[in-house]
């Protein structure tokens, strides 16, 4: 937390600082006539003493900007991260937006756009600020990169990896595919210690723990665009194939035995996509999107200890196909507009097994079977009022009907309306206030309406639930920003959150018996606070130092459904921050900065449970030589602070609130350094 005092004594300072700000332009061609005051354009020059090499590299180091890589939901829209790449969304929801960034070559970056708040022809998906990689039109031929890594663990274990890219430009038509193979760590799972005590503090258990867990990448992708009568096509195809892997050794000093948990999760996935763009005249345009997902999730979770055997098997299969058309119209330079719709249908099969001592345990909703049909209209105008003033409105309506059939039959349909409002003021080139007002409806996750089980030292089980709303707020948010310098920049928001159909968890009794459901359980609130800064470091004496952090400060209430008391929203950290230091050496082509991630917590209040998870400080540092234009060596030393990792359970005999305390069970695992060893080399 001291680390985040200086930030509001930064926001007021700021206000001196103010000089030229880095060059303005149009986002792309479709915005040609935008106002420079909403649309920051960094060039490559920009970049040059950080030598980066890919647009990733570029995006972490853009001022003012936090890299954000989307949500994994059902539908297109509502998954976008905050990144465009041409003034587009990638066209996978497979593939998160930093790989796809890391695939495109530095050398092919003709600009960064940095939009704020909206501009003619661009969709802001709902956001208030954008980063937008333009690439240049005049490149061609073949780039790409090949590299070798290897992670080295505090352990002793070395998990090696490869991966390869390329693009072929030949005029308008690019081929573009990569491939990674490799391990990584779980580099929250380690060697700990265990204590569990009952309600009078006397020692129930007590153990040394030995953990390990790692995962395999085994992904493939490919794109390639052509042009297609008059318009341009798109054609994306993704194969991911991710084995993870713990094993936990739990040897009890008191009062005496072993517990062991080894845990096997592989997941399959294939995605295909296709996007048709045409523009119709000069002021107008169309674009056709489809794209299909198939997933296969199979955890197999083995519990052994004094007296107790727990076996959990999950088969889920999960497939997705999306129809999307939007029409594009520009009425002039300062006003455009945007209509069109979405369809989609969702499904999960699942087959859940959980057997304890040999019994098999009857879990609600344990075979099911969910479908989803929904669809989606739209509309949105974007104007450019003045030179100063701009201002966005659109509508979405939102219906669908699903049906659950199997352990539970059940079918229910759902319509909600979601009106959107933004206005950016920018008095001056170096100032800028921001406004939303918004209807945000949440996506349902399939994972609440099939049963699971919590096997570890638990065997506690969780319920399925269909029948669920997904959760609705009204959002208020306003930022104020202020650019300085060359690249500097600090902006100041806060947001409050009305909520209603809160998803979380209720209990299910049936005698003595007290099993979890995900469920809606009403109204609540949620209030932020946030602020983040870009300060370069050359004014104040360092040259090629530049400062990047940001904050967060959450608070949120909702009426608990087992005890009836006001608590904070299940998952919700209360602060969030990181800070984040690069120093660029360009004479010795080398660069290194350290990396700061502050101490998070998250509290989940279950039927017959509290578990809190608190992942302290963790600080990495990065050294990265350039010996050559094309050779890139990286040395990181990840969690160099040696963060715990600490699981708290406040377990009682029954319906928490009502039965009296059990245990308190708390684990705290001490994860080591980890050391990343890479050679890339890039061509073209």
């Amino acid at each position: 937390m001291r680390l985040i005092i200086p930030l509001a004594a930064l926001a007021a300072a700021a206000a001196g600082f103010a000089q030229a700000a880095p060059t303005t332009a149009p986002v792309s061609n479709a915005a040609a006539a935008t106002d420079g005051q909403a649309v920051t354009s960094y060039p490559p020059e920009f970049f040059t003493a950080a030598r980066p090499s890919t647009a990733f590299e570029m995006i972490l180091r853009t001022p003012g900007f936090s890299f954000d890589n989307g949500a994994s939901v059902r539908g297109f829209a509502g998954a976008a991260g905050n990144v465009l790449i041409d003034g587009e969304r990638p066209l996978t929801k497979s593939e998160s937006l930093d790989e796809i960034l890391k695939r495109v070559p530095a050398s092919t970056v003709l600009r960064i756009d940095v939009i704020r708040g909206g501009a003619p022809g661009i969709d802001m998906q709902g956001r208030t600020i954008l980063a937008n990689v333009v690439r240049r039109t005049d490149s061609g031929g073949l780039t790409g990169a090949a590299q070798v890594s290897s992670f080295v663990l505090w352990d002793g274990r070395r998990l090696p990896g490869v991966r390869a890219e390329f693009q072929r430009h030949d005029g308008p038509r690019l081929l573009e595919g990569s491939v990674v193979l490799g391990q990584g760590p779980d580099d929250q799972t380690a060697d700990g210690v265990r204590r569990r005590v009952n309600g009078a503090g006397a020692t129930l258990i007590s153990s040394q723990m030995k953990a390990g867990g790692s995962a395999w990448r085994e992904w493939l992708t490919g794109a390639y665009v052509t042009p297609l009568a008059g318009g341009r096509l798109r054609l994306t195809g993704v194969v991911q194939i991710n084995p993870f892997k713990d094993d936990f050794v739990d040897t009890l000093t008191f009062p005496g035995g072993v517990e062991s948990e080894r845990d096997r999760i592989r997941r399959k996935s294939g995605e295909l996509g296709a996007r048709y763009e045409r523009h119709l005249g000069a002021k107008g345009g169309v674009e056709l999107l489809v794209l299909e997902q198939i997933t296969q999730t199979r955890p197999n979770i083995v519990f052994n200890g004094p007296g107790v055997s727990r076996l959990f098997n999950l088969d889920k299969r999960t497939g997705e196909t999306i129809i999307r058309g939007v029409g594009r119209y520009r009425a002039g330079p300062a006003l455009s507009f945007e209509a069109g719709g979405e369809g989609a249908y969702n499904w999960l099969t699942s087959r859940t097994d959980l057997i304890v001592n040999g019994a098999p345990i009857v879990l609600p909703a344990a075979n099911v079977r969910v479908e989803e049909r929904r669809g989606e209209l739209f509309a949105q105008a974007t104007w450019r009022a003045s030179a100063t003033l701009t201002a966005e409105a659109g509508l979405r309506v939102e219906g669908s009907r699903i049906v659950a059939s199997g352990d539970t039959n059940f079918g229910k349909a759902l319509s909600f309306v979601k009106p959107r409002a933004i206005l950016i003021w920018a008095p001056d080139p170096v100032d800028q206030v921001r406004l939303r007002l918004e209807r945000e409806v949440g996506q349902l996750n399939f994972d609440d309406f099939v049963a699971a089980s919590s096997v570890a030292n638990t065997g506690a089980a969780i319920a399925g639930n269909p029948d669920i709303n997904p959760q609705q707020a009204w959002v208020g948010e306003a930022t104020y920003e202020r650019r300085f310098w060359t690249g500097g920049v600090v902006g100041v928001t806060g947001r409050y959150y009305r909520l209603n159909d809160v998803v979380d968890r209720i209990a299910l009794v049936s005698g003595a018996t007290v099993i979890d459901a995900p469920s809606n359980i009403g109204r609540g609130s949620r209030t932020e606070a946030a602020v983040q800064f870009t300060l370069p470091l050359g004014p104040l004496g360092l040259t090629g130092g530049l400062l990047k952090g940001q904050a967060t400060w959450r608070r949120s209430r909702v009426t608990d459904p087992v005890t009836g008391v006001s608590r904070e929203i299940s998952g919700l950290h209360p602060v969030d921050w990181e800070l984040h230091f690069s120093h660029d050496l360009p004479k010795w082509r080398f660069n290194w900065g350290v990396d700061v991630i502050g101490r998070f917590r998250e509290t989940y209040y279950r039927a017959t449970e509290i578990e809190t998870k608190q992942v302290h400080t963790s600080f990495a540092l990065f050294f990265e030589q350039k010996p050559r234009r094309d050779i890139i060596l990286r040395v990181e030393i990840q969690n160099a602070s040696a963060r715990d990792v600490v699981r708290i359970r406040t377990v009682y005999a029954g319906q928490r609130g009502a039965a009296p305390l059990s245990y308190i069970d708390t684990r705290d695992l001490q994860p080591g350094a980890i050391f990343l060893f890479r050679i890339r080399k890039v061509w073209g």
